[in-house]
């Protein structure tokens, strides 16, 4: 088995990407006409499609525009959104194929590395980079020589998979301090060299009604965690009811007790003001500093080892009790209204974080199945050419986000405007 903080350099293998493609449209996105949609067939994911993607909205203009920044003479970095596990890497394989098809895509090191040898010489001969935490300058390094090549390369800047399709989270900077790497060499021995971020959004909507699938889903979560079925209450009300549950379970492990009619935002917030304290303790940092720094600096104390096994491992449950809890961001208490997608991600996510133990649970967690057919909206927000760019990197990512959100933005209002959606009242919100 490769060893998975090792970087290994992947060695693409054109026609194996190229048949992974076909697979890739068939098997895992649209699955087989005619079967797809009859009984038994269509509860095989292979026949009716893994993701279950039917239809794929990609307007020719936004295919074209990022074609236009791949190929000889730029280097150029492709960021898309990261809503959803397993489904991102056959959207961003369609992508790739049809705009630079021998783009590299980083991925988890648990996948590219961990998996044993055979599957790790797979994946590098389908051209992904391990992204292994801590060590990632060799994995760096590739990557701006291949873009250099005039090949593209594919990394989500979101990081990890939020299950929040609607909201494009906090970016991280590795595309655009590789892109400029990248420009800085390319100008060197062509002074008019390009060098390109390119983001991507996809959003997933429902092609029908899935309530049924969502219910059945919900049902199994609930005896899952052995938290009692909200009885005819409606399904986010019930996905609000396990959430609250296990916020309060957290409580209870804090010495918390929430106040009466407290909203779950007010609740969340006091019990990670707690853990953040305890987690401040347990590093010796400064008890003022801000989650994301306190959690910064956490990695690093467990990097260097500071401590016993005992203290490191209460130090590392505490950091991923935050970041679980954290998982549930402000956009869920931003809207009146829920739709039967974000109902879907809930449970995703809730399903991610909580269920475990079990195969089912396990495959799941890798191959998430979707409540029903859906169509995926891709769009290309205008490319941010660092050739021509004098920001700083930080002003980048807030230009790079801003032209992400602003995209699905657009999408989630034409869907609105078209009743593509089927929504409920809300139950996170609270004024």
């Amino acid at each position: 088995m490769g060893r998975i903080d090792v970087f290994v350099a992947p060695r693409p293998n054109p026609a194996l990407i190229k048949i992974m493609t076909i697979v890739n449209r068939i098997v895992m996105l649209r699955g087989v006409p005619g079967f797809r949609d009859l009984l038994p067939f269509n509860r095989l994911a292979g026949l009716r499609g893994v993701a279950n993607v039917r239809h794929i909205d990609f307007p020719a203009a936004d295919e074209q525009s990022l074609k236009a920044c791949c190929g000889a003479g730029q280097a150029t970095f492709i960021t898309p959104n990261h809503p959803e596990f397993f489904t991102d890497w056959m959207i961003d394989k369609e992508i790739v194929s049809r705009v630079s098809p021998l783009a590299a895509s980083w991925a988890t090191h648990g996948v590219v590395n961990g998996l044993g040898r055979l599957m790790q010489k797979f994946w590098l001969a389908n051209n992904l980079i391990a992204q292994i935490p801590g060590n990632n300058e060799a994995a760096k390094a590739h990557s701006v020589d291949w873009a250099l090549k005039g090949h593209g390369v594919l990394l989500h800047p979101e990081g990890g998979v939020g299950w929040h399709g609607g909201c494009v989270g906090p970016l991280l900077p590795g595309a655009v301090e590789m892109g400029l790497e990248a420009l800085q060499r390319g100008r060197e021995t062509n002074k008019d060299f390009r060098a390109w971020v390119a983001p991507v959004v996809w959003k997933l909507a429902f092609t029908g009604n899935v309530e049924r699938a969502l219910a059945r889903e919900c049902v199994y979560v609930e005896k899952s965690l052995k938290i009692e079925g909200a009885g005819g209450g409606s399904l986010p009300e019930r996905v609000y009811r396990i959430y609250s549950t296990l916020l309060t379970r957290d409580e209870r492990a804090c010495g918390l007790t929430a106040e009466e009619g407290a909203s779950y935002a007010t609740r969340q917030q006091s019990v990670l003001a707690t853990l953040g304290l305890q987690l401040a303790e347990g590093t010796a940092a400064d008890a003022g500093l801000d989650l994301a720094e306190l959690l910064r600096r956490s990695r690093r104390w467990l990097r260097e080892g500071k401590a016993d096994a005992e203290e490191q491992k209460r130090v590392r449950k505490l950091a991923e009790t935050i970041q679980r809890i954290q998982r549930v961001g402000p956009w869920a208490f931003a809207n009146q209204t829920i739709t039967q997608e974000e109902i879907a991600e809930h449970l995703k996510r809730i399903r991610n974080d909580y269920c475990k133990g079990t195969l089912r649970d396990t495959i799941n967690r890798f191959v998430p199945q979707p409540a029903g057919p859906r169509c995926v909206h891709i769009r290309v927000p205008e490319p941010l050419g660092l050739h021509n760019y004098d920001g700083s990197v930080d002003e980048a990512l807030a230009e790079l986000r801003s032209r992400m959100q602003g995209a699905i933005n657009a999408v989630v209002a034409g869907l609105e405007a078209s009743g593509g959606f089927i929504s409920y009242p809300n139950p996170f919100y609270h004024r």
